[in-house]
């Protein structure tokens, strides 16, 4: 989950912050190129982007610059599938929430969420359980509750558990990410991926045969939130699209899965 503005921003405690030689990234300017970059679904130049600012963070003891990067880069690792990077970032970003003392802050929460989610990414769930609880706690206590941050949170968590085979566990999660999205404005492609994630859920609960109508169901809810005209045809549109579309496959709507990729891929290569 990307951080937001005030995440990064956020005050650290004057007696943790080392003042002597310490040179300032530019965290928007970073963050608005990143963006750019990601959404336009070049991975390749979005890293080598964060790497370079990483170093200059680092070079200038910018610790707040680097828990940016760092929590960024961790879930551009899982979405690449590069394990050891993505690991070696999940380290990097709780150490740095350690020596920022910052452990129970929004901030940080987004941060163990993006961990724990790459946890789960690399096949290591059980570590990540503990994280999605402790981000949960500081969430349900300092957001509002339609805040989309909590809908994320409820997702990958459900996503963590249903690797797991706690079905039952992981179907409350994502019923809670649609109370959340369906709140929230512009909530309809979440509330897409949501919907797909709890099909999952049920056949991995009752087997295909048994759960073919409810799968079904919850298929052409998704498909109808995907078609809406209304929603902006941009990069994050492409990415849910792409994301999607292995999941009608899977479940035999090969057009509805050929279509999702090919919308995806016409926004790619108009960007």
């Amino acid at each position: 989950m990307e951080l937001k503005k005030e995440d990064w921003q956020e005050p650290q405690c004057l007696l943790n912050m080392d003042r002597s030689n310490r040179r300032f990234i530019p965290r928007q300017r970073v963050m608005e190129r990143f963006d750019a970059l990601t959404h336009r679904n070049d991975y390749d130049a979005a890293e080598r982007h964060m790497r370079y600012w990483l170093a200059e963070a680092r070079d200038g003891h910018d610790v707040q610059g680097q828990f940016m990067i760092c929590n960024e880069l961790m879930g551009l690792y899982r979405k690449t599938g590069q394990r050891d990077n993505a690991l070696s970032c999940v380290e990097a970003t709780l150490d740095l929430i350690r020596r920022m003392h910052t452990q129970d802050t929004v901030s940080a929460a987004t941060a163990y969420l993006n961990a724990a989610t790459v946890y789960d990414a690399f096949d290591l769930a059980e570590r990540s359980i503990p994280l999605f609880e402790r981000a949960r706690a500081i969430y349900e206590r300092d957001l509002p509750p339609d805040d989309t941050r909590m809908g994320g949170l409820f997702n990958n968590m459900g996503l963590a558990l249903a690797s797991l085979s706690r079905f039952d566990e992981a179907i409350g999660c994502y019923s809670r990410a649609l109370d959340v999205m369906q709140r929230a404005e512009n909530g309809a492609l979440e509330q897409a991926i949501t919907y797909l994630n709890m099909a999952d859920a049920l056949y991995g609960k009752l087997g295909a045969e048994d759960a073919d109508a409810q799968i079904n169901d919850l298929l052409d809810t998704a498909q109808a939130l995907l078609d809406d005209p209304s929603l902006p045809r941009n990069g994050y549109y492409a990415f849910v699209c792409e994301k999607c579309a292995p999941t009608f496959t899977f479940y035999g709507r090969f057009a509805d899965g050929t279509e999702l990729k090919e919308r995806a891929d016409r926004i790619y290569a108009g960007a």
